[in-house]
């Protein structure tokens, strides 16, 4: 690494693999000397640089002489949905931080989310979907922001000893080292331009307690020990979940004395695809929470998994209506179709128009009537098993075959709804035309063709018939994909729904006037 340099004939050789992939480097080392290649933070691993290794030593496809192939990380996935199946055969072992804070083998964690007021809906996006680091630090590292952070720390968490600020960028960590600084707090930062001594000294005086604040910008995301860290600000917002693990995990090695870490998520107030501590656990990414613990946001999931199966499933329970179960009502077909609720938040993750078919089903079309359907395979939160998967539908050429579609191909699984968005996406951008599937595309604006609403008319009933005037070629789409995915079906099963809830509400209030005592004449 740097100006150290490998013989190529040790026993071990530890390596970074830009420094190995570099200057002719991999040849000093030869593949059949080697039983072990370990990786760590392997959801790299199917990087050029790693899969050029990988090849070098064999490694590329199963061979009986190739040496064996061990990948360690905290966050065993990619922003991106690109699966690291190319690299990775099995995953032999996985232990859930969740699980590993019961088992004490990391520090409990308390979170706090403050609302920012930062405006991220025009913030634009880098190619693998994060946010580009100019474009959001214009957006957070304004004057107001930076004070809301410095002034939630003092409320919050003013009596930690070690706090480390994440940011966006160098500017970022400046006028927030300052902004502490002005409010009479021992700040320093640390950045990728910090000089090597410099930032060792810093960081030495940091472990020793010497300071309680320590800012710094894509330096200590992985590969750092500060097991004293006691408190965490996510004041860089994120649309990916590894990275937000990362940043939190800091904060999570033991130290004597150390009860806890807490963690202050500054959130956007607007939806749009961002992740926050409260979307680790499946919850809404606005959802404002004060010093909750995993357990506390655990339960709240548990409780909104509830209701939200009691809904979608249309079930009441067995005693008096609840008000735990909620119906969204719909007085047509056409009311069900033009619903677009459903739609938000896989719209807010994904570029493409993916459309909501019912419960927790989404489909994604082609032009030819092919289609990519999401959908939740589990119901268990507690369990290692994919929580979704998402399967291919190919549309087979007129008289070809009896069946109208070939037999559905899963293409993945994933643990988290928002890894199965970008694991389709990457799918349906390389199967699908860009300019079908992309919902901002031009030709979504313009008005519907005749044959769109006729088909729309014909399928939705008696109601008062559609016009071209009534809506766009985009939405008369979606609209078409619902009907072909079982919303009349759906429809019905919400009015039964509905007929069940109303008669469980008559039974209750009957109930209640029965036995309801007050001064008066008994009815017989």
């Amino acid at each position: 690494m740097g100006n150290v340099h490998s013989t190529g004939t040790a026993d071990i050789t530890v390596a970074s693999i830009r420094s190995l992939t570099s200057q002719g480097r991999l040849k000093k080392f030869d593949p059949s000397r080697f039983k072990l290649l370990l990786v760590d933070e392997a959801h790299h691993i199917v990087a050029p640089g790693y899969l050029k290794t990988l090849r070098y030593f064999g490694l590329d496809e199963k061979r009986p002489e190739s040496p064996n192939l061990v990948g360690v990380s905290a966050t065993f996935s990619r922003f991106d949905g690109v699966k690291l199946g190319a690299a990775i055969d099995e995953i032999v072992y996985h232990k859930d931080y969740v699980d590993m804070i019961s088992k004490k083998w990391l520090s409990d964690v308390i979170f706090t989310t403050v609302e920012s007021k930062a405006n991220l809906s025009d913030v634009k996006k880098g190619a693998f979907g994060d946010y580009l680091p100019g474009e959001l630090s214009k957006a957070v590292n304004t004057s107001e922001i930076n004070d809301i952070t410095v002034r939630s720390w003092m409320a919050k968490a003013a009596g930690r000893k070690s706090t480390l600020v994440f940011c966006v960028d160098v500017a970022h960590v400046i006028e927030l080292t300052d902004q502490f600084r002005q409010y009479g707090f021992d700040a320093r930062y640390v950045t990728g331009e910090t000089p090597r001594v410099e930032r060792g000294e810093t960081l030495d005086s940091f472990r020793r307690g010497e300071f309680p604040v320590l800012v710094n910008c894509g330096v200590f995301t992985e590969g750092t020990d500060i097991p004293n860290i006691d408190c965490i600000i996510l004041g860089r917002p994120t649309r990916s979940r590894n990275l937000l693990v990362q940043m939190i995990g800091r904060g999570m090695r033991l130290h004597p004395g150390k009860k806890n870490c807490h963690i202050i998520d500054l959130v956007s107030s607007l939806d749009t695809g961002i992740v926050t501590t409260p979307t680790l656990f499946g919850l809404d990414p606005d959802i404002l929470v004060e010093r909750a613990t995993v357990n506390d946001l655990r339960k709240i999931k548990d409780t909104e998994h509830v209701k939200s199966e009691q809904s979608l499933s249309y079930k009441t329970t067995s005693g008096p209506a609840s008000d735990s179960v909620t119906f969204t009502d719909y007085d047509s077909v056409l009311d069900l179709i033009a619903d677009t609720s459903g739609e938000k938040h896989i719209r807010a993750i994904s570029k493409y128009a993916w459309v909501q078919v019912g419960g927790e089903k989404f489909v994604l079309s082609a032009p030819n009537g092919s289609y990519v359907r999401i959908e939740r395979v589990s119901e268990r939160f507690n369990t290692t098993a994919p929580l979704y998967r998402a399967i291919e539908v190919r549309a087979l050429p007129p008289g070809m075959a009896k069946a109208p579609y070939a037999m559905p191909r899963e293409i993945l699984t994933a643990a988290t709804f928002t890894d199965a968005v970008h694991g389709a996406d990457s799918f349906a951008a390389k199967m699908f035309p860009h300019t079908f599937i992309h919902r901002y595309q031009k030709w979504r604006t313009y008005p519907p063709t005749q044959g769109q609403v006729d088909f729309i008319n014909k399928m939705r009933g008696k109601a008062e018939p559609l016009t071209i005037e009534n809506l766009d070629k985009g939405k008369a789409a979606d609209m078409i994909t619902k009907l072909k995915h079982g919303a009349r079906g759906q429809f019905a099963k919400i009015e039964a729904g509905q007929r069940k809830k109303n008669k469980a509400d008559r039974a209750a209030e009957a109930k209640r006037l029965r036995e309801h005592v007050k001064v008066g004449p008994v009815a017989s």
